[in-house]
């Protein structure tokens, strides 16, 4: 899939610095403009094309959106598509939450052809006759569905003494991997024939690290014949789903402010956390890493708020009657995330009342004491 770049004559930069370089040619000279990025907060609901890496997809959006500091939230091979939230600014604070999610997919194996990779980018390694039905392919599903143990393919990002599994299988090496612990929540498995042979039609929902490469070919060995992935499509992760998601070629079909205004607010990545708004001295207090008294029972996962603006103030957790502080914003992101609230929706914010002093007051105030 070709996915446009800049304005003709201008080359999009692969991203990574604080700054975008643009290169445009004429003639026999060029001229580089230097554009500023800017710090951007919130989520991207992204539907990853085919054929780019999740890094790719990640700086081409970075680049669109001028944006400082971005990450994605778990990798999506280049052969697949569908949901990829990227986090943005203070959002990365709390990527691995999605990193941990759980997830659905909708798949194609391919049978009779064992590849090299396990899906289609591989080079065939094996071929056998397929012999399958209806009833013997339903007869696998209970005995793949459950808590199941599953070695991770050479053909991924794991790492091992810091480089890539991927990396040791171009270079031919193969190493011994131990197998993890996957859940496959459900799975729907249904048999077609074309022209270029059998195929089986996957849905899948399980847990994070669980490789559907690997499922498929697994699938493909208890019947007998072995099997390639041929189709990936992600259609959830955390709760999201691609229907909320934008193509890059959407994307950059907007003009900047509608670009920007297709981020989600960073409290989307915390939408199974326990709420807790504290008002603003105990907000100050909380910003500074200072434990707060009686909030509750015990509680894993927290979401905390300030009372002005409902602003996101980080995580915690409850024990024993204490809020403890986990991850926080800083008071520029707070202070950035509500100035980028009020440009994007309603234009310019009035100044609080001074007999009310602000949160970050509040919070300077107490790093003073």
């Amino acid at each position: 899939m070709h996915i446009a770049g800049p304005p003709e004559g201008l080359k999009a930069p692969s991203g990574g610095s604080n700054s975008s370089v643009i290169e445009a040619r004429s003639g026999e000279g060029s001229q580089k403009l230097r554009t500023k990025r800017r710090a951007v907060h919130g989520v991207l609901l992204l539907d990853k094309p085919l054929g780019m890496s999740s890094n790719d997809a990640l700086q081409k959006a970075k680049w669109l959106l001028g944006a400082e500091k971005a990450g994605h939230t778990g990798t999506l091979d280049p052969l697949a598509t569908g949901v990829l939230p990227l986090c943005f600014g203070a959002a990365t604070k709390f990527s691995q939450l999605q990193l941990d999610a759980d997830k659905t997919y909708e798949a194609v194996a391919r049978l009779g052809i064992k590849t090299s990779t396990g899906d289609a980018e591989g080079e065939p390694i094996a071929i056998r006759p397929v012999d399958v039905t209806p009833a013997s392919l339903s007869a696998l599903v209970k005995q793949f569905t459950g808590a199941l143990r599953q070695i991770p393919p050479m053909y991924s990002a794991l790492k091992k003494d810091g480089r890539a599994l991927y990396q040791y299988a171009r270079a031919g090496i193969e190493l011994e991997r131990e197998a993890r612990d996957i859940t496959v929540y459900s799975l729907s498995l249904a048999l077609s024939q074309d022209e270029a042979g059998f195929a089986i039609a996957l849905g899948v929902a399980c847990s994070k690290g669980t490789y559907i490469r690997t499922l498929a070919e697994d699938i493909g060995e208890a019947l007998g014949c072995g099997a390639h992935l041929s189709v990936l499509r992600r259609i959830e992760t955390g709760g999201f789903s691609a229907a909320q998601c934008i193509s890059l070629s959407e994307l950059e079909a907007l003009a900047p402010a509608q670009r920007l205004a297709r981020l989600l607010p960073v409290a989307v990545l915390l939408g199974q956390h326990q709420a807790v708004t504290l008002d603003n001295e105990n907000a100050g207090r909380f910003l500074s890493g200072m434990r707060r008294r009686g909030h509750g029972p015990d509680a894993s996962r927290v979401a905390v708020y300030a009372e002005q603006e409902q602003a996101l103030l980080g995580t915690a957790h409850i024990k024993a009657g204490e809020l403890i502080p986990g991850r926080l914003l800083s008071p520029v992101e707070i202070r950035q995330m509500s100035e980028q609230a009020d440009s994007w929706c309603h234009g310019p914010s009035p100044a609080p009342l001074p007999e009310e002093p602000t949160l970050f007051e509040i919070n300077e105030k107490v790093k003073n004491e």
